[in-house]
């Protein structure tokens, strides 16, 4: 079993609650979105794993069972083309649980008139592959957002 935690501190607001009918739909995979702290911060790695997929404003992180989880930070931000995000890692690098990913700040991403809620999802998963997951609440770096059993 995969423990999927938080990348970044804020309020936990569930999928259905996404302003982008994709992810609220589920149509990219099952999990939870978190509405995050409006100050400069860092998106962490919510596993340890490989980075498969790296853009400015989203990371794909593939742990050892094979499990790829998605962080989005905000919602229509590709089209901001990397204004406001730093990586800090590359794609193919093994990262762990909490290794800083990419800084970015939310406020700036709502000033330039996109979403900063942060969808994390389960890539290409069933929906009862996953318990526990948090859809409501504060939640800081590195809490439990869910459970993923293995495949």
């Amino acid at each position: 079993m995969t423990i999927v935690t938080a990348p970044l501190a804020g309020r936990a607001i569930g999928l259905e609650a996404v302003p982008d009918p994709v992810f609220a739909g589920a149509m990219v995979g099952p999990g939870t979105a978190i509405d995050p702290v409006r100050e400069p911060s860092v998106a962490v790695s919510p596993v340890d794993g490989v980075v498969v997929s790296l853009h400015p404003h989203a990371f794909v992180v593939v742990d050892p069972d094979g499990h790829g989880v998605l962080t989005h930070l905000g919602i229509d931000t590709v089209q901001l083309n990397g204004e406001g995000f730093e990586l800090h890692v590359n794609k193919g690098d093994t990262v762990q649980r909490g290794q800083a990913v990419i800084s970015w700040d939310p406020a700036a991403v709502e000033a330039a008139g996109k979403s900063p809620v942060c969808p994390v999802v389960a890539l290409e998963a069933a929906p009862e592959a996953l318990s526990a997951v948090v859809a409501d609440g504060d939640v800081k770096t590195g809490d439990a957002l869910f459970s993923w059993e293995k495949a």
